[in-house]
């Protein structure tokens, strides 16, 4: 069935062994100083031994003042090269191409991380920094315009195959070509040629120094989805003026900071989101165009393909948590990939917090070196008690060291709370993970035992050398007057079908589970409200997701209560106290979503006679990027 994705491709006279792309995508691996660590080196190296035709590594600064963030690469100095020869060493060696994007912040980058403030094509801020960036003079975008040319003869010498421009997401080049950042009226701006007359000198220079021959991609923002921004009508133009000035391929993305809920598209927003921009871009030039963004499943990006909407399929998210997607898709083990949720919560979130990336689904990811599977010296009997996805991950883990692991659940089926998570509107996705996780515990040799609840007496007869307690968390059942009445449910009972949806459904509890709760209940056309005590609701969601979620509860009219304290149940009404004084909201049906308690009695009881290892909620209740990132820990330390 796969046979797009596999045919060898070009871009420029480089010849591309598959249509797999390996995006930019930053990952704040590299030192502060620019310099590429060994991290980052692996990271890459990694994603070529997976099998993917062409890597782009992410977001090279050309001065220190384009860094965005706080441990950007840079392509700044001559001195700073030697890493990246070794990378582009090291990629090759392992079988795939690879480009480096060459990028400048411009009013994206902040006076906190550089110690300066920002500069921009205009002194207009960007709607989401706090600064105004100063206005370059007419020199200053001349002598920018040499130190990209510079960063790209570098890139060539480094040995890169290709370099790609940052075009796109409101950064400095995007910022020069697009009316809503670029209020300029001289040569640099005042009408579309002037605006992209900064991308094109950069272009001409760069091809007096690195020569016709070695391949220039452009990122492009083709819908830049804000007031006064560029638009596919334009992006087609641009592209088509791209193309003349020698760029070797267009990388058809969108959106800009204002914007950037969906570039990284959440798990709610549908597949392939951004594909048939790269469609009507393909129209009217003559270059290949990549499509990219929340492209998850190999089939997708076959039908991309075939389709005829794009000529390569950059795969981002999908590369970092499975680095051997194309080699699993191409040997038929598609059973064995193990695909992006798109929570976002280890790559973008942690970006935004000037972290390093990881990710929820591959604890391995960033820690290629560190977490790297080794066959036990000493084979142990392994107990895991709890098969949510940390219990399940957990002996994934210590079955491929070699241990004899046994997995225990009271329920008769696998997933634990994660199965509630992937049940409310557009969180489908979370379940492949779910999949991916049953497929390895039989493929691993875990004996998986259910409809089993263990005991201090059922653990001594199995008398393991270690266990892994992973016994998650209960609701907790507020002490409300009239909790206690036949119409009042928990979160996890409505997900799970044990209710009924009536009409005027009130829910007791703003958080994520609350929120997503109402969402599911209003969207199966039930009138919803949301009680919360706290200013805002999901406030422990990750910030793209919870966008999303927040303009479906307004679509589906879900009535939002918070700073509100619930006094009483009652057969009819929910009684609460708000800023306006007490209201009574029509109550049907009454959900709770307070929260989750541990569940670990079992340690405490075992005492000292055995090792006993807690992990995820039954430790801490938290995310699930913490505790499957612990128990992978914990199973290679037994």
């Amino acid at each position: 069935m796969f046979t797009k994705i596999f045919e060898p491709g070009k871009i420029g006279n480089l010849e591309i062994k598959n249509r797999l792309v390996v995006p930019p995508m930053l990952t704040e691996y590299a030192a502060e100083d620019g310099r590429l660590t060994e991290r980052y080196i692996r990271y890459y190296e990694e994603k070529a031994k997976g099998g993917w035709g062409l890597i782009i590594a992410e977001d090279n600064a050309v001065e220190p003042r384009g860094a965005g963030f706080k441990n950007i690469a840079g392509l700044w100095s001559d001195d700073l090269m030697k890493e990246h020869k070794e990378l582009v060493e090291r990629v090759h060696k392992a079988g795939a191409k690879i480009a480096v994007q060459v990028y400048h912040a411009g009013r994206e980058a902040s006076s906190t991380i550089m110690g300066m403030r920002p500069i921009a094509p205009s002194a207009i801020q960007d709607p989401t920094q706090s600064e105004t960036p100063v206005e370059m003079t007419t020199d200053e975008v001349k002598e920018m315009i040499e130190k990209f040319a510079q960063a790209i003869r570098r890139c060539k010498k480094a040995g890169y195959d290709a370099i790609e421009l940052h075009g796109a997401h409101g950064y400095l080049i995007n910022q020069f070509v697009s009316p809503f950042s670029n209020k300029r009226t001289d040569a640099y701006g005042g009408n579309l040629m002037n605006r992209l007359r900064f991308p094109l000198e950069i272009i001409a220079r760069a091809k007096e120094l690195v020569g016709d021959e070695f391949p220039m991609i452009y990122r492009i923002s083709a819908d830049e989805m804000v007031e006064g921004g560029l638009t596919i009508e334009d992006t087609k133009v641009i592209s088509q003026v791209l193309e003349q000035s020698g760029v070797a391929a267009i990388h058809a993305s969108a959106g800009v900071y204002k914007s950037g809920s969906i570039v990284s598209a959440p798990t709610a927003i549908r597949t392939a989101v951004f594909s048939d921009y790269a469609k009507e871009i393909r129209k009217v030039v003559n270059i290949p165009v990549f499509a990219v963004n929340k492209i998850i499943y190999p089939h997708v990006a076959e039908s991309i393909l075939k389709e005829g909407k794009a000529d390569f399929v950059a795969m981002g998210r999908a590369s970092t948590a499975d680095p051997q997607f194309p080699n699993k898709v191409k040997e038929g083990r598609l059973d064995e990939i193990i695909f992006c949720i798109g929570c976002r919560q280890g790559c973008q979130w942690r970006i935004a917090q000037q972290n390093p990336v990881s990710c929820l689904v591959n604890p391995l990811t960033g820690k290629e070196g560190e977490y790297e599977l080794k066959e036990a010296e000493v084979k142990k009997k392994v107990m895991v008690i709890g098969g949510g996805p940390v219990g399940m991950e957990a002996a994934i883990v210590a079955a491929k060291r070699g241990h004899d692991v046994t997995l225990y659940d009271k329920s008769d089926k696998l997933g634990g709370q994660w199965l509630l998570a992937a049940i409310p509107p557009g969180k489908e996705l979370l379940n492949t993970f779910t999949v991916w996780q049953k497929g390895e515990l039989d493929r691993s040799g875990v004996k998986v035992v259910l409809n089993t609840e263990v005991t201090k007496e059922f653990v001594e007869q199995v008398n393991p050398d270690e266990i892994i307690l992973a016994s998650g968390a209960a609701p907790i059942i507020p002490g409300i007057l009239g909790a206690d009445k036949s119409h009042v449910y928990t979160a996890n009972d409505v997900l799970l079908g044990k209710v009924d949806l009536p009409d005027q459904a009130v829910v007791i509890g703003g958080g994520l589970v609350g929120a997503e709760t109402a969402e599911h209940i209003a969207v199966h056309n039930r009138k919803t409200s949301i009680v919360e005590m706290r200013p805002e609701i999901a406030a422990d969601m990750e910030p793209a997701s919870k966008e999303f979620l927040m303009k479906s509860l307004k679509h589906n009219e879900v009535a939002v209560h918070v700073n509100s304290k619930v006094l009483e149940i009652t057969d009819t009404h929910v009684i609460i106290d708000t800023e306006q004084g007490q209201q009574a909201l029509p109550a049907s049906l009454v959900v709770l979503a307070i929260g989750s308690r541990s569940i670990n009695a079992l340690a405490s009881e075992l005492g000292e006679k055995y090792n006993v290892n807690v992990i995820g909620d039954a430790a801490v209740v938290g995310k699930a990027l913490e505790g499957i990132n612990l128990a992978y820990k914990t199973a290679l330390a037994i």
